[in-house]
């Protein structure tokens, strides 16, 4: 279910890097043990090793994955020079504009009610608000670029994938289709057989 664990996943099989998934039982407290906080000591998911490297934060793992297997599978960074910048800048616009609305939309519409919790109405309609700016701002985007950084698929698109799979399974999937360009980038990008695998690794769990 976690959107960070996916983002990981998504960037794993975009480089065709092998792996083991280890899964952890939330619900009984694993990801509090002393162990596992000597991996994440935020207690959360997801935790990442790769040799004697220990990383946390999916963002962060992603980078290493991309710059850690550059020769093989995806490339995921854009060339060096002014495209390397705009791809820094698209990955943080991510990060910090369009993340924490479409985050806080599904916490509320999503993942409330599977604890039994309420939705909270006026969060809601908020973030749908922040979260339509941030989708103009796309759409004038990819009117000049195939892709958020270039004309390649990169790390800055890769990053929304896990978000925009459950916003497509809601009602909030109008903020996208209204918008020509964002969902034609959206069908593009949640197609990619990298992602497919993701979500058949979801369906078998």
């Amino acid at each position: 279910m976690s959107t960070a664990t996916r983002r990981v996943l998504a960037a794993l099989f975009e480089k065709e890097v092998d792996f083991e998934f280890v899964p952890v039982n939330m619900a009984a407290g694993e990801h509090k043990t002393e162990a596992y906080l000597k991996l994440n000591p935020f207690g959360q998911v997801p935790a990442f090793e790769d040799g004697d490297l220990k990383l946390f934060e999916s963002r962060a793992i992603t980078k290493h994955i991309a710059d850690e297997y550059s020769g093989q599978g995806t490339n995921l960074i854009c060339p060096a020079g002014k495209q390397k910048a705009i791809l820094s800048l698209w990955i943080e616009v991510e990060a910090q504009k369009y993340d924490p609305a479409a985050s806080k939309i599904l916490w509320e519409h999503v993942f409330k009610p599977m604890f039994g919790m309420t939705a909270d109405a006026a969060v809601l309609e908020e973030n749908e608000g922040k979260l339509a700016k941030v989708l103009d701002v796309y759409e004038a985007r990819l009117g000049e670029s195939k892709y958020l950084a270039c004309d390649c698929f990169t790390l800055a698109d890769l990053h929304h994938l896990p978000t925009l799979g459950y916003l497509l399974d809601t009602p909030y999937k109008k903020l996208i289709e209204s918008r020509p360009r964002v969902a034609a980038w959206v069908a593009d990008i949640t197609a990619r057989p990298a992602w497919v695998k993701v979500l058949d690794m979801k369906n078998k769990q």
